[in-house]
């Protein structure tokens, strides 16, 4: 029997690793002072700007047009299920009202609390909440560098961290993840790390952390890439839309829909979970662009979700570690969920579809979203063969093949025209060139 269509997740129950591997899309939001200098988030190191000049940059800070109600709309209507918010990124801007330091939202030009109005926003609409938090901060002195230098700075500095999280911990319970980033110049040690996941689980017992501050945290974070963790635990792979994560006006790299539905078909397959950065502008408001992909990506799950949500961990020609990306038709990646099977059609084949290496045998075969289309199913040994598709794609983004099978399905390929009966490397019998010694 399929999986029911797309829909939002319950959002009362205690959030587990588990649970989170469940989630599937995410949205990251990027957001503060570096937003009006339209140059990304680290403008502030990457040009060398002196603390006092940018501290300016606070009474320009009106976040007119920054809506949390507007941001978290935009993640229900793209089918996310959760939201991460940057409350302090490595220039030390807090967006929220902070008894520890006057250089936050609240004394600046704004006078408003943005992270209480996202946590809000995001627990009116049922969204998982998750608190981004750098352990960096290059506006107060010590700094991580004089912290390197000095035994003194270190203890002050690595106290003051200690303080941030804990305020940020007591301020906004419950919330659902706590995200950290910036964790240079110290490993988990050096930011006693194991004292400061403790303190803040003191407030917020369920509380999930990820893993940057040294500690392997509940789930893992890969960064601008989509991959697993070996051997596999809850994970995460945090993508931008385009290529920047602050705000940056020459940025115009837009990912397609097409392109973030293929990233959820890679998660999907991987258990994980796809967290998709927009970055406001300066005065709040959202690019255009990104609204739209989103919006797009969002009716396609409404649509096809199913092919994503809830799914197995799933590769082609399975053994041992072997196993490839289960994209490997012609025509795009595969995912699985119990015994059904979902091939993501990004290259629409026409009337005929065959499908070789298929382990099980298919019961029925339907296109996601498509009234039944009288498709005609022909399989020999591990070859299938689908006739009487339509003639031309019928879905804009992403036309969806759902095959439900006689049990688990599985793929197996090798560099043969046929499965040898004898011991045999699935597919390249040598190790890649670049893990070769010279």
């Amino acid at each position: 029997m399929a999986p029911a269509r797309w829909s939002a997740l319950s959002s009362s129950a205690v959030l587990t690793p588990e649970s989170f591997s469940q989630l599937r899309y995410g949205l990251f939001v990027h957001y503060g002072l570096y937003s009006l200098l339209v140059s990304g988030e680290w403008v502030m190191n990457r040009q060398r700007i002196a603390p006092d000049e940018y501290r300016q940059l606070a009474d320009r800070f009106t976040a007119e047009h920054f809506d949390a109600d507007q941001l978290c709309d935009l993640a229900v209507s793209a089918g996310m299920r959760y939201v991460v918010f940057t409350t302090m990124h490595h220039d030390g801007f807090r967006l929220y009202d902070t008894e520890l330091s006057d250089f936050n939202s609240v004394r600046s030009a704004c006078r408003r609390d943005l992270t209480a109005e996202m946590v809000a926003a995001a627990r009116r609409r049922g969204l998982r909440i998750g608190l981004y938090h750098s352990l960096n901060n290059w506006m107060e002195q010590p700094d991580g560098v004089a912290a390197l230098e000095q035994a003194d700075a270190r203890q002050v500095f690595i106290e003051r961290t200690h303080q941030r999280v804990e305020e940020l911990a007591r301020r906004y319970s419950p919330v659902d993840i706590f995200w950290y980033d910036g964790w240079w110049p110290f490993n988990a040690d050096g930011w006693q790390s194991q004292r400061m996941n403790q303190t803040i689980r003191n407030h917020q017992p369920h509380i999930l952390f990820n893993g940057r501050n040294g500690l392997a945290g509940d789930f893992a974070t890969p960064e601008g890439h989509l991959g697993a963790p070996d051997p596999w635990r809850s994970w995460e792979a945090c993508i931008t839309l385009n290529n920047s994560w602050g705000y940056h006006a020459g940025d115009h790299d837009w990912k397609s829909p097409q392109q973030v539905v293929d990233m959820l078909a890679t998660v999907a397959n991987q258990r994980g979970n796809l967290l998709l950065n927009v970055g406001p502008r300066g005065d709040g408001s959202i690019p255009q662009p990104s609204s739209d992909v989103l919006m797009a990506v969002g009716q396609w799950l409404r649509r096809c979700g199913q092919c994503v949500d809830n799914t197995d961990c799933f590769t082609v020609g399975l053994q041992e570690r072997n196993g490839h990306r289960s994209d490997w038709s012609h025509h795009g990646p595969f995912t699985a969920s119990g015994n059904n099977l979902y091939l993501l059609l990004r290259r629409w084949p026409g009337r005929q579809l065959v499908i070789a290496g298929l382990q099980a045998r298919v019961l029925r075969a339907q296109m996601l979203a498509e009234q039944p289309c009288g498709v005609k199913l022909t399989q020999m040994d591990d070859k299938l063969t689908i006739d009487h598709l339509p003639e031309l794609p019928p879905d804009p983004v992403c036309p969806v093949l759902h095959l439900e099978c006689d049990r688990p399905p599985e793929l197996y390929l090798t560099g043969g025209m046929r499965i040898p009966r004898v011991a045999h490397p699935p597919y390249d019998p040598c190790p890649s060139d670049l893990l070769r010694p010279l």
